[in-house]
């Protein structure tokens, strides 16, 4: 019994980094934390005594997981419409467990692109690019060569590379961007709404089984459907979208949409909005709140 209750311990300490891993392999909450349940259940029913690694067996085990979850996915909703679930914070002072877990979070842009990756491939990457598994150990999990493994992270690197420019790195300069396109989508001002959007601009709009979805390019296209999507909207409030400003609209005691920005050379690249009340229903508003 001592020595469950020390796996138990040893993996509730490591919960928040397979939860990470979880989400960036999945982009679901709901997935993430189905991962981590079975995880437990293959942790207790094994021998941990030979174990060396902790840390990475339990992420290769999570990892093995996500990896059946991502061969067998079937979506409703068309992949191009598809948004990933967020991770929120206050845009001020978000307290220690919100840092924590923005530190582990990536831009939902990130996680769209990661959605077009192969699931090998996005093992691969995740696993190697955003947590620093070393190959040998990921090859193990995908059952390949360290060769093959290492050209599947390398596709997988150009192709999120290769798909959109930098997001802007200072939080001020972004702030501003959402706030004036925020305000201008409420007003009906598309012509101040054009100018803050980039040319090749793309918005993702994803109501999940309940209500339409749809992906809008360039300017124009984007603009308009944010002015009508604006004139109806409930109250925004701005906040940390993975890690990046955007805004979340709340009535009540209940989120209805959430907004990811992604600002580059002050001008929105990408903007990806989640208003399925399925997913919404799990978010939590009191993370928003001073």
């Amino acid at each position: 019994m001592a020595e469950q209750d020390v796996l138990t311990r040893l993996f509730q300490e490591h919960r928040p980094h397979l939860r990470a891993v979880a989400h960036r392999m999945l982009g679901s909450h709901a997935e993430a934390e189905d991962a981590l349940q079975e995880a437990w259940l293959r942790v207790s029913r094994a021998e941990a005594d030979a174990v060396d690694n902790i840390g990475g067996w339990f992420t290769t085990i999570v990892a093995r997981i996500c990896l059946n979850v991502l061969r067998s996915r079937h979506r409703e909703e068309p992949l191009d419409a598809h948004v990933p679930d967020p991770v929120l914070a206050r845009l001020d002072t978000p307290d220690p467990e919100q840092e924590a877990v923005l530190a582990d979070s990536v831009g939902i842009a990130l996680l769209v692109v990661l959605e077009t990756l192969s699931p090998s491939e996005r093992l691969a990457f995740v696993l190697h690019d955003l947590f620093s598994l070393p190959f040998d150990e990921i090859a193990a999990v995908l059952g390949r060569s360290e060769a093959a493994t290492r050209q599947l992270a390398s596709r997988a690197r150009r192709r999120v590379r290769g798909a959109r420019p930098a997001p802007d790195a200072d939080l001020g300069a972004q702030r501003a961007v959402v706030e004036a396109f925020t305000a201008a989508a409420r007003g009906g001002d598309l012509e101040t709404l054009v100018s803050l959007l980039a040319p090749d601009v793309v918005a993702r709009a994803d109501g999940g089984k309940l209500r339409p979805s749809a992906v809008l390019r360039g300017p124009e296209q984007v603009a308009r459907g944010a002015a009508a999507f604006g004139a109806t909207a409930a109250p925004t409030r701005l906040a940390l979208v993975n890690g990046a400003v955007g805004a979340v609209a709340v009535e009540g005691d209940r989120i209805v949409s959430v907004a990811a920005f992604t600002v580059s050379g002050g001008r929105v690249v990408e903007l990806d909005t989640l208003t399925d009340p399925e997913r919404l229903a799990r978010l939590d508003p009191a993370v928003l709140d001073a």
